[in-house]
């Protein structure tokens, strides 16, 4: 899969399929679009091409949205390449972008540059200076720019529309189970281990300490978790908070992981923390004590999920 961060795309990339979002999580919503837009693949024999903006369009406008994302790019082109995606082109959304008219996006980049074949949009898909295109507009201009609008039923289960808001809610609630079962894979979060206070290292339970950046804030609380190292397939069972640590008067949110049964420096290593099961909400404790006897009650069921 190629990694384009601009519209300048090779000669064989042009003529796609381009399947335009953010797909955030990449849920079972935008896998079915994705399965749909391999049998076009297939029929027609071209490529499948991602559009895709960073920062997300909703983050760039709201600079008060700091922790908004299911996924980061990483995670998201690995899982774009397992859907069968040729090439994926990171625009960067910047304000002269955002000032681009519809019509200039359509004319000048989905026909000129891209010179698309099917253009896969949800139907609220909006875009151009000031959110004026939408989906009628780019349906009116297929004639002219030999391209077909293709335009995908939402997945819906129980009554409710699969999206990565309905996703987000799921996680702040901490309804892991759900939301495991939508992104078709349990929800991870991926990071660097950075030196914390070592708490936990004093009071019998080293951690490793990852700041979250700007993934969406599930809710606080106990997980049990697995560990993936870079460049190792074997994960390690563990169990991890996610939150403020009320009992030492912290106020930054952190992710914080003890490894069972694992002696090793990982400072400044990349793991992947895929979340298994959600054990109980964050809870501030009148001393260590307390909180000691409540991690080992914890450690029992993590290490049993």
């Amino acid at each position: 899969m190629r990694l384009y961060k601009n519209f300048s795309i090779s000669k064989n990339h042009k003529k796609s399929i381009i399947l335009i979002g953010n797909f955030d999580g990449i849920h079972l919503g935008h896998q079915k679009l994705f399965k749909l837009a391999n049998t076009y693949k297939k029929k027609f024999n071209l490529n499948i091409g991602v559009l895709t903006f960073e920062p997300m369009p909703k983050m760039f406008f709201n600079k008060d949205i700091k922790n908004f994302r299911i996924s980061n790019i990483n995670q998201k082109n690995i899982i774009l390449k397992s859907l069968g995606v040729d090439f994926v082109i990171t625009k960067n959304f910047d304000k002269k972008f955002s000032k681009v008219k519809s019509d200039s996006f359509i004319k000048n980049i989905l026909s000129k540059k891209l010179e698309a074949k099917y253009i896969f949009v949800s139907n609220n898909f909006r875009f151009g200076n000031k959110r004026e295109g939408n989906v009628n507009r780019l349906i009116e201009n297929e004639k002219t720019h030999g391209y077909k609008i293709v335009k995908p039923q939402p997945l819906i289960l129980s009554q409710k529309v699969i999206s990565s808001t309905y996703v987000r809610a799921l996680l702040e609630k901490g309804d892991l189970k759900k939301t495991n079962k939508l992104l078709g894979r349990n929800w991870s979060i991926e990071g660097i281990v950075q030196k914390g206070r070592q708490l936990g290292k004093k009071i019998g339970f080293p951690t490793c300490n990852i700041d979250i950046k700007d993934y969406v804030i599930a809710m606080p609380g106990v997980y049990a978790v697995k560990v993936k190292r870079k460049n190792s397939n074997k994960p390690l069972k563990a169990i991890a908070n996610l939150g403020y640590r009320p009992t030492f008067n912290q106020k930054k949110i952190l992710l914080e992981v003890h490894i069972f049964n694992f002696s090793g420096n990982l400072y400044n290593k990349y793991l992947s923390i895929e979340f298994i099961k959600f054990i109980r909400k964050e809870k501030k404790f009148k001393n260590v004590n307390q909180l000691k006897k409540q991690i080992q009650s914890d450690l029992k069921i993590a290490k049993k999920s």
